[in-house]
């Protein structure tokens, strides 16, 4: 992934990588080994930013919004015990930054990133994938954020729009 986006970078811009995927794909996975390769990486977990189990668009609106257009980039993290917005969080403009979660790989947010990367697995090994991360908290909303994600796939095309796509069984690293 790191040629892909020396490929893509001109210099002396700040790489910029949006990681999208359907929930359970390995998104976060991912994002943490490119995070760990890019020294001084900032990561933005959209899972921080989505406002409840009704937020994919409103959390990938808040990425293009808060962290690209505005004058201090930054974000604002989602209570998800509270169900009610907490702190905001700044991001340094100079640094490198990469963007993960469903939704990150907007048509918008397309246009300000370095490379865009589409993860790509089967409906089952990401449910159980999930489900084991997340338990009994997430199992009663499968159904409605795969709908949402549905929407989001069928208006914004993330797997075409993408300069890499990941597919399931395929090496994430190098």
């Amino acid at each position: 992934m790191l040629a892909a986006l020396g490929e893509r970078q001109p210099a002396p811009s700040t790489p910029v990588v949006l990681i999208d995927g359907r929930s359970g794909s390995g998104k976060s996975t991912v994002a943490g080994q490119l995070a760990a390769e890019i020294p001084g990486s900032q990561l933005v977990r959209l899972d921080d930013l989505y406002p409840g189990w009704d937020g994919l668009d409103a959390g990938s609106l808040q990425v293009v919004t808060s962290v690209f257009d505005a004058v201090n980039p930054g974000w604002v993290r989602w209570d998800w015990q509270a169900d009610a917005a907490a702190e905001c969080h700044s991001l340094d403009a100079a640094r490198p930054l990469i963007v993960e979660g469903c939704g990150a790989l907007s048509r918008a947010a397309r246009e300000k990133a370095t490379l865009g990367v589409w993860i790509e697995c089967p409906e089952p090994i990401r449910k159980r994938r999930a489900l084991d991360r997340d338990g009994e908290t997430y199992a009663p909303h499968w159904d409605r954020w795969a709908e949402q994600e549905s929407r989001f796939i069928a208006r914004e095309h993330p797997q075409t729009i993408a300069d890499l796509v990941i597919t399931e069984g395929e090496p994430i690293s190098g």
